[in-house]
């Protein structure tokens, strides 16, 4: 039953009563392991005939559970939920997660979301996937509860890369290490930082390279400090860019700015007025480390060779 384009919705009242193939998880980054995952549903509701929902939740559980654990989103909820609506899924459930849903037991949220709601015929999840109160359900819970609500459930093993799982946690991981060549081959894409463009110092521009200082939403992964080669996407264009992350330590600075410089349309960016409006950043290679230079000058030539050796990558 899956066709173009999913469904969203949000909550449980929201749903339509269908029988369905399941899969559910906080899927941030919706990386391959995930998309492996979300596939396997896709294609066992094609060959029952069922409808294919995944679901995700918002905000992340941690935030409830333990909010002083809350790991960095790989990406704004908007965006997961974009990515899972491409998946082949016929609907997307964004499901509030709330004090009262993380206090049901293994037992009672099997019934009210998966047999109620979604009238699951058919449940797949990770071999590491846990629910319930103090996550106390496992995979071969969710088989025991499956046989009494009429459902069958399917664990798919991880994938790995390099010896490490794929999983969000080494995504994030690699990406706070500027290891964005890993990022990307567990993701099956490159990796993307978006946010507004706000006004900075105006530093770059007295040095003769503008930049435009791009701040994520709040919660959201930020790179580990570097300089990258990237691909700056924007409502009005599409630039290689030169990205910087870090605290300017030339200039003393205290506080982390991602900055992009966008190779050849500087002028045009800045005619475009950047400000106020959202740059996506497709981070694509590690540079060079953040270091301190002795002065501006030795700064800026060490700018244009990032510049250099970007355009070497886009080449």
């Amino acid at each position: 039953m899956s066709g173009d384009g999913a469904r969203v919705v949000r909550g449980l009242d929201e749903v339509d009563a269908a029988p369905s193939v399941v899969t559910i998880g906080v899927f941030d980054g919706v990386h391959r392991g995930h998309r492996t995952i979300i596939g396997r549903a896709v294609r066992a509701a094609e060959d029952g005939g069922l409808r294919s929902v995944a679901v995700t939740f918002d905000p992340h559980p941690m935030t409830v559970v333990r909010p002083d654990h809350v790991p960095p989103l790989l990406q704004p909820v908007e965006d997961r939920v974009a990515l899972l609506a491409g998946t082949g899924v016929d609907v997307v459930l964004v499901l509030p997660f709330t004090r009262e849903l993380s206090q049901l037991e293994p037992a009672a949220f099997v019934e009210r979301v998966l047999a109620g709601s979604l009238s699951a015929r058919r449940v797949v999840v990770g071999t590491n996937f846990r629910f319930g109160h103090r996550a106390a359900g496992d995979v071969e819970l969710l088989a025991v509860l499956g046989d009494d609500h009429g459902f069958g459930a399917e664990a798919v093993s991880l994938l790995e890369l390099d010896g490490d799982p794929i999983s969000s946690t080494q995504v994030r991981e690699h990406l706070e290490q500027g290891d964005v060549a890993w990022a990307t081959a567990a993701l099956g894409r490159p990796w993307s930082y978006t946010g507004e463009v706000v006004r900075g110092d105006g530093r770059g521009r007295t040095i003769g390279v503008p930049t435009a200082n791009v701040v994520a939403p709040d919660g959201v992964l930020r790179p580990g400090n570097g300089v990258y080669a990237a691909r700056a996407l924007h409502a009005d264009g599409t630039w290689d860019a030169v990205v910087n992350v870090g605290t300017r330590p030339t200039f003393d600075g205290t506080t982390t700015t991602v900055e992009a410089h966008l190779l050849d349309a500087s002028e045009q960016a800045e005619d475009l007025d950047l400000y106020g409006t959202q740059l996506r950043l497709e981070l694509l290679a590690r540079l060079r480390d953040e270091r301190r230079f002795d002065g501006p000058e030795e700064l800026v030539a060490q700018i244009h060779a990032d510049i250099r050796a970007a355009r070497d990558h886009f080449a």
